[in-house]
């Protein structure tokens, strides 16, 4: 629902026009994905939007694209030339999260479904979990912090449902060393029986014939750059992995600076999604 402007304030429906079309430029997107990002109907956003006849939002409509985009109400409005939000909004810009150290981190799995429908884009620690095997898992967390058998393999199986959606999309771009040093049990995989590593390599290639294209995988070397692990859920939130807790980002411009920071990776990519098939093969022909 949209409310006329009262009489007399075109001005402020007019100034709020131009500020929200700004705050949308700046996030890069259409508008279909942007009334996704704010919770608001398209319908009403194309309303507010629309020059023929100035409107002010409703107040639930002002408040969630104020929140999305982390402005002030008064700005938005024209009260204000101050863009700069309240104190309880700017500690919602930058959280810091706990990590369980387990595979079942319901945590990172809700910020996957938050993104449902937007471009996930990770740079993992060494691989993602959920296109690890039952038996790698239990190898790198241990016993201890692994849970039941039948949870994680629930956990995993729910993200790999996530993937197999139709809308979805999601790109890694993890180090080939990972990849080797899996392969030839070194580094974190020292100790892992070679059934197990070529169990794994197989999995990890019938995923990504299965999920490819919705699955890009990029392989950068350690020799030319180096990222700590981060992923980018969409235009919602940023999280970078600390190894005990994540660094939360919010803002929209945290958003923009880790999806170049990821094209700048892809770019000095030195096996490409189209590829991947191919290196593990070639991975499976060393240790068989």
């Amino acid at each position: 629902m949209i409310q006329q402007a009262p009489h007399g304030r075109p001005g402020a429906a007019e100034i709020f026009r131009e500020r929200l079309a700004e705050v949308i430029a700046r996030t890069g997107m259409r508008q279909a994905a942007f009334s996704r990002f704010a919770d608001v109907d398209r319908s009403t956003l194309s309303q507010l939007l629309a020059g023929d006849t100035p409107r002010l939002p409703r107040a639930d409509t002002l408040i969630a694209i104020a929140s999305a985009c982390r402005v002030s109400v008064d700005w938005l409005l024209g009260l204000s030339q101050r863009e700069e939000i309240g104190a309880e909004i700017i500690e919602a810009m930058l959280q810091i999260e706990p990590h369980t150290r387990s595979p079942i981190d319901e945590r990172f799995a809700r910020w996957l479904r938050e993104a449902e429908g937007f471009r996930i884009r990770t740079v993992p620690e060494n691989l993602p979990d959920f296109l690890k095997t039952e038996n790698v898992l239990r190898f790198e967390y241990r016993a201890a912090a692994f849970g039941s058998p039948e949870s994680v393999v629930g956990s995993v199986g729910a993200r790999l449902d996530i993937m197999r959606r139709p809308d979805s999309e999601l790109e890694i771009c993890a180090a080939v060393q990972s990849f080797t040093m899996l392969a030839h049990a070194s580094g974190k995989w020292e100790g892992l029986p070679l059934a197990m590593r070529i169990e794994q390599l197989e999995h990890l290639k019938h995923l990504y014939v299965e999920l490819y294209p919705s699955l890009r995988i990029y392989g950068y070397t350690l020799s030319e750059v180096y990222s700590s692990p981060f992923t980018v859920f969409g235009p919602k939130r940023v999280a970078l992995f600390l190894g005990t807790s994540y660094l939360v980002l919010n803002a929209v411009e945290h958003v923009r600076l880790f999806g170049r920071r990821f094209d700048e990776l892809i770019r000095l990519a030195v096996v490409q999604p189209h590829q991947i098939s191919g290196f593990l093969d070639d991975l499976l022909s060393e240790i068989r």
